[in-house]
This record gives C-alpha cells, sequence and structure tokens, in this order.
C-alpha cells in the first residue's frame, strides 16, 4: 500500500510518497518554474536524488515525469497500483468542513469555491484532474486548510457586517494552515506527553504566508487569518491587518482599480512593502548591516507576533505552550525573540541558549521552569495529508 501526496500550485507541484499503513518515506520533491523554460524538477528517494531541467513544461508534463521517476527506481510500479492520493486543497469554503474523498458530484461543488480563492483554487482542481486521469480508479482525497478551523465558535468566525453577507456570499473568517496547525498540535502533545484533549496552545506557522491559531484542547478557536489569507500576520508580501477604508481611500486618491488595489495588498505589501524583499533572510541581512527600512520591517513583523500572543493568551486563559513552525519559525532565532521577549509576566520564558541552537529536530527553547513552554516543532503537512488520507480510504 502506497499514498501519494500532491500539493499542485500555479507554477510549482510538491508530492511525497508513503509507504501504508506506518506512513514510511519512500520519495518526493518538487517540479518548480513549470511552464517556463528553466522549469526544474528535485526528486529523491530512499537511496538517492536527481535534479532534472526542462522536465516541466506543463504540470501534466511534470507529473507524467514524476511516475516515470517513481517506476525507474523502484518506488511506484505504475501509478494504478496506489492505494489513494491525496490533495491539499486550500478552501473548502463553508461547505466542506472535513477531508473529502472526491468523486464527479463533490468536484463539481469544489470548482464552485474558486472565488474564494482565486490564486490557489485552479491549480489544487487541476492537481486532482490530472490524477484522476493518470491513476483511474485510485481514490482521490482532498484536505482542506480550511477544515481544521471550522471549530471555531460564531464570535471568533464571524465579521461584523450584516447579516446577508455571511448567508448570500459566505463572508466569514475561514482560517488557513490547518493541516500544518493539526500535525504540529499532535506532536506537541507526544512531545509534552499529554493528552492532546488537556492542552491549550499557540501555534505560530511563519513563511512567506504566516498565522497564528488558539488551539483548545486539539480544536482551533481562533486564528488570524480571515476570509482569504490576508489577513493577520504582515508576510512576505501581504500586508496582514490593514483599515479596511485603507484600499478604497488609495482607489479614490491614488487611482487605484479593485483590481490594482488587491495586487497591492496581496503582492507588493507586506515585508516587500516595507523593505522592498520578501525574502526574510535578505531582509535580516540588510538589517545587520544597517539598513533602516530593514529594521523596521523586522520590528513590525516581530510586534505584530508579540501582540497576537498577548491577545490569544486573554482568549485562550491558560497557556501551556507556544509553537513555532515552518520555514521562519523553524529556523528564524531572532524572530522568535522578538516575538517572545516582554512576555514574562504571561509565563513565557524563552532560554537564550536553546532559542539560538540550529537544530532540524523538534525542541523545547523555553526555560525549563518557563511556565508557558515554547517549543519549535518542524512541520509536515504532507505526511498529515497522508495520515488523514489513509484514515479515510480505509474507513470508507
Amino acid at each position: 500500500m502506497k499514498i501519494l501526496v500532491l500539493n499542485c500550485g500555479s507554477s510549482s507541484l510538491k508530492f511525497k510518497v508513503f509507504a501504508a499503513p506506518d506512513l514510511r518515506w519512500l520519495a518526493g520533491g518538487t517540479a518548480e518554474r513549470i511552464g517556463q523554460p528553466d522549469s526544474l524538477l528535485r526528486m529523491a528517494w530512499l537511496d538517492g536524488a536527481g535534479e532534472y531541467p526542462g522536465a516541466a513544461p506543463d504540470h501534466q508534463a511534470a507529473l507524467r515525469q514524476v511516475f516515470r521517476l517513481l517506476a525507474q527506481h523502484g518506488v511506484v510500479a505504475d501509478p494504478v497500483q496506489l492505494s489513494a492520493v491525496g490533495h491539499r486543497v486550500v478552501h473548502g469554503g463553508d461547505r466542506f468542513r472535513a477531508p473529502l474523498l472526491l468523486d464527479a458530484a463533490n468536484l463539481a461543488e469544489l470548482r464552485q469555491l474558486t472565488p474564494l480563492a482565486p490564486l490557489h483554487h485552479p491549480a489544487n482542481l487541476r492537481g486532482i484532474e490530472l490524477a484522476g486521469a493518470l491513476c483511474p480508479g485510485v481514490p482521490q482525497v482532498a484536505v482542506f486548510d480550511t477544515a481544521f478551523h471550522h471549530t471555531l465558535p460564531p464570535r471568533a468566525w464571524r465579521y461584523a457586517l450584516p447579516e446577508w453577507t455571511w448567508r448570500d456570499y459566505q463572508v466569514r473568517r475561514y482560517g488557513f494552515h490547518g493541516t500544518s496547525v493539526q500535525y504540529v498540535c499532535r506532536r506537541a502533545a507526544e512531545l509534552m506527553g499529554r493528552p492532546l484533549d488537556q492542552l491549550n496552545l499557540i501555534v505560530l506557522h511563519l513563511g512567506n504566508g504566516a498565522s497564528v491559531t488558539a488551539v483548545q484542547g486539539g480544536h482551533s478557536v481562533d486564528t488570524s487569518m480571515g476570509m482569504t489569507p490576508l489577513e493577520g500576520l504582515v508576510m512576505g508580501t501581504r500586508t496582514g491587518d490593514l483599515d479596511a477604508a485603507v484600499p478604497f481611500y488609495l482607489m479614490r486618491h491614488a487611482g487605484l482599480d479593485a483590481a490594482a488595489a488587491e495586487h497591492l495588498l496581496f503582492f507588493d505589501s507586506g515585508l516587500h512593502g516595507l523593505c522592498g524583499s520578501s525574502d526574510m533572510r535578505a531582509v535580516h541581512a540588510r538589517a545587520e548591516a544597517g539598513d533602516a527600512d530593514a529594521q523596521l520591517a523586522l520590528d513590525v513583523t516581530g510586534y505584530r507576533l508579540k501582540k497576537y500572543i498577548g491577545a490569544y493568551s486573554a482568549a485562550l486563559g491558560r497557556v501551556d505552550a507556544v509553537i513555532f513552525t515552518a520555514g521562519i519559525g523553524e529556523n528564524d532565532a531572532d524572530m522568535r525573540r522578538r516575538a517572545c521577549g516582554g512576555l514574562e509576566r504571561f509565563g513565557i520564558w524563552l532560554d537564550a541558549g536553546r532559542n539560538d541552537a540550529t537544530h532540524s529536530e523538534a525542541r523545547r527553547i523555553s526555560s525549563d521552569d518557563s511556565p508557558v513552554q515554547v517549543w519549535v516543532i518542524p512541520t509536515d503537512e504532507e505526511l498529515e495529508i497522508a495520515r488523514i488520507t489513509l484514515e479515510l480510504t480505509t474507513t470508507a
């Protein structure tokens, strides 16, 4: 039994193969810059790795090449021999509140959700369609980033807008990064040696996209991202929290139309808007060289993180652990220090040596006597998708 996990983006295709039922990693990789002359497919397997330039003129060619390589290296002899394919799907709307075993009817319903995530949804659907064509008869499972957050109470998901905006147009807080948060919470419970249903956790998923989630007893009760992945923390190119009147002001006085305003908020803001770079590593390097704009970008980002930790500490009432995950969360000691510094009265006591140590494994970075534990836990969304896919297809 082998499970393929696909994460299809507009110009990328990430994949991993796991053996079932123990979910051992067998192979994985990424096709990048799909459709461009410099497209590149990277793949690793148990006893090797390789790079294949020009192997991804389009998504279909990329996936076909993936299957050829999986067969060549003895991972999957034939795609139809797969037990299941699990797909990351960014948005399930209000209709899909749990992982879904796909069929023609619910796939048609999924297509109707494209307006809720126009940047991500078409690519996610493309991955599902390609896998269905290349793996006929193999069960396909959609795992939604939004599903974990459907436990939000109305006080957290409802915006202060008229009821018709929710009823007729589904305007509400959905939240994202749910698959990552779900995985990290389960790992935290294992590492802390306590049942997840007894823990209150604050999870900071910090990458180019970033969010923070308050988790009570294993259930999401508040999260920083909203109807779209724009709201909340400062991100690589996205604003995060913003006065909703700002776009209207710029449309009236700077001549922006709706498309230009949307592009500004999603692609020209965040770290990029503050200092001209969306790569946190480059921002740190410039700040260390004395660049005032880069220093400000770090200050704004760290301050926003700290505010959310404080707010979610109040929302939860009791916090057992703060968890950092994803690229920045796992590797940026300075940003973790900025997020936690000065929160000693909240019971958060960071250990400087542990925080600064370079390590790829899960580790505790708070002091031994810190009332609130602080952890760095690498995320593995693909493993979580594989686990969910296995569970759904073996019980269906």
